[in-house]
């Protein structure tokens, strides 16, 4: 049969180890380590940056190619996805967190984190409430979301055909692994786990590292869960986040647009009285604040327990400022006001620098 077959059939059959292209073994790593990044950057760029939090538009033509591709590639339906990650934030730390190693355990989360994700997702509430917003055209309600193994048999047949049975099979096992892991496990597990925090956040997320490579910036956790609604993870200097580069590269092309990103604190140059806009600055840039206080307080002597109790209940008076309340925003003012009098009377120099400085937030 295959000698009866033209050249275009012959060059598209696949044998055991080739097959459009036949390639030394590195070339299939390369290949598979290519496939699964392209899967990344949708998951960062589409599913997490654009579709849940919103930080940035995307053109039609970005937009509906990593609705293909993440079709193809993982099963995932994007309302359940954002859904899931939604409630992430909304709940973390809490027996409702989809997914926290805080209540799992961190090697339930890490093997197993892609199982709590399906649980979640198959939780019709959890989907109705968060998913809002996602994509619902005709071809989200008709392919997308309803023919999902379709999507992984025709990836599954491709890779098969350009690469030959054996590479193309572990090509393809290897794409439809990547993400349960590296997502599910690794950022859901080790990033509330394990490194190092640049905010003081309320749950316990963390920065793997300050190269977001690998998993295309999403290893930047604890600076997302300060800023969920930025577009770019990195926030020092010395941060690297892969996806804001992508984006960057996306919006030169006029295929993204930026909309949010984190905070940049802005100081007067000199000292004024506290007022309406020192509080939106403040609650704006409040986990540059609370670094700055953190600062101020090392300044102490371990020796000095009155001042490091007046600081220690003067920080939590100042967070009280952007925790939910009933006061209206003339009464936070006026407690902001009263603060800084207190603080800058205390006979704390740490205390009184940092207040004269909070100030000049603007």
């Amino acid at each position: 049969m295959i000698a009866e077959a033209g050249p275009i059939a012959r060059t598209l059959m696949p044998s055991l180890y080739s097959g459009v292209f036949d390639l030394p073994w590195w070339g299939y790593v390369l290949a598979a380590l290519a496939l699964t990044h392209i899967t990344i950057v949708g998951v960062t760029v589409f599913l997490h940056r654009h579709q849940t939090h919103g930080a940035l538009d995307l053109h039609p033509i970005a937009s509906h190619f990593f609705r293909l591709w993440l079709w193809l590639t993982t099963g995932m339906r994007t309302k359940e996805w954002v859904a899931v990650h939604r409630k992430h934030h909304a709940k973390c730390e809490t027996v409702d967190d989809p997914h926290s190693p805080k209540i799992y355990g961190i090697n339930r989360v890490l093997w197993g984190g892609v199982l709590l994700y399906v649980t979640e997702s198959a939780k019709p509430e959890t989907v109705e409430r968060y998913g809002h917003g996602t994509p619902d055209d005709w071809l989200e309600r008709n392919l997308y979301s309803k023919h999902v193994i379709v999507g992984l048999v025709l990836m599954a047949l491709t890779d098969l055909i350009l690469f030959g049975y054996v590479p193309g099979t572990l090509i393809f096992l290897t794409q439809i692994a990547w993400i349960p892991f590296w997502a599910a496990g690794v950022i859901n597990g080790v990033g509330h786990w394990f490194g190092y925090r640049n905010s003081a956040t309320d749950d316990v997320s963390t920065n793997m590292a300050p190269w977001g490579v690998l998993i295309g910036g999403e290893e930047l956790h604890n600076n997302h869960h300060a800023y969920p609604t930025s577009a770019k993870f990195s926030v020092k200097w010395y941060e690297f986040d892969l996806g804001w580069l992508y984006l960057r590269i996306l919006s030169a092309l006029g295929l993204a647009t930026i909309k949010r990103t984190a905070p940049v604190p802005r100081l007067a140059s000199a000292e004024r009285a506290a007022d309406a806009q020192t509080l939106a600055a403040v609650v704006q840039n409040r986990y540059h604040v609370l670094a700055d206080y953190a600062k101020a307080l090392r300044k102490l002597g371990a020796t000095e327990i009155k001042a490091l109790q007046t600081m220690q209940a003067m920080r939590d008076e100042l967070t009280s400022l952007w925790e939910r309340s009933m006061a209206t925003r003339e009464q936070l003012v006026v407690r902001l006001q009263d603060w800084c009098h207190r603080a800058e009377a205390s006979g704390v120099l740490p205390l009184a620098d940092f207040s004269r400085r909070l100030r000049c937030y603007a």
